[in-house]
């Protein structure tokens, strides 16, 4: 029988060399993490979608737990490791599991500079558009795995979870540089009527959003 993978289902999705803080309540959720933060070991976040889960995920390892509340309750602080596409599901335990095959780029080639600069160009005007405190993006150009490091700012899980699956980073700075200015316009329409909230004010939809 093949080793199974605990699996924690979530509105995330989590990305290799990614950071994902994690707010940990659930007592079965408590266990897997805790043995996760005792043993080393990794878990799997799947990205929850209606009533199921989708078929790719990212293990995660626990690097520290900065709080823990009286009630049982921790903060967590996990990293991204290894993508899996998930093969079988056992719901036999309160936790889920699958049975699961890890997958890396089938195109090892590096990204040309040109895509690495115009993709954090747009992930910067990203940013730019959503008026909040959150701090831009401190990204290196050399990161082999750019692309997982600024699919962070697209606050977006579906794309987040098309990001996770493609198999060439070229292809995923292009995916980014070609999904940012619609996402730039979402962002700042979206901005516009918290504004117009804010003022008992009315606006409209643009077409096509």
């Amino acid at each position: 029988m093949p080793r199974l993978l605990p699996l924690f289902p979530l509105q995330v999705v989590a990305l290799p060399g990614n950071v994902v803080p994690l707010h940990i309540f659930e007592p079965r959720y408590r266990e897997l993490v805790g043995n996760a933060e005792a043993s080393g070991a990794e878990f799997g976040i799947v990205l929850a979608k209606g009533e199921g889960i989708v078929n790719a995920g990212c293990t995660v390892v626990v690097e520290s737990i900065p709080q823990r509340y009286q009630d049982g309750r921790f903060d967590v602080i996990t990293r991204g490791r290894r993508r899996f596409n998930l093969l079988a599901v056992d719901n036999e335990q309160e936790v889920l599991r699958g049975e699961v095959e890890f997958f890396g780029d089938d195109d090892l080639r590096p990204a040309a500079p040109e895509y690495r600069t115009r993709a954090l160009q747009a992930c910067l005007e990203i940013h730019a558009a959503m008026e909040d405190s959150t701090p831009a993006p401190k990204v290196d150009l050399a990161d082999p795995e750019l692309s997982f490091r600024l699919a962070q700012v697209l606050r977006d899980v579906d794309f987040q979870d098309a990001i996770l699956r493609e198999r060439s980073e070229t292809r995923r700075l292009e995916l980014i540089i070609a999904t940012a200015p619609k996402y730039v316009e979402r962002t700042q329409y979206a901005e516009k009527m918290k504004h117009k909230a804010g003022t008992n004010g009315h606006g409209h939809k643009p077409q096509g959003l």
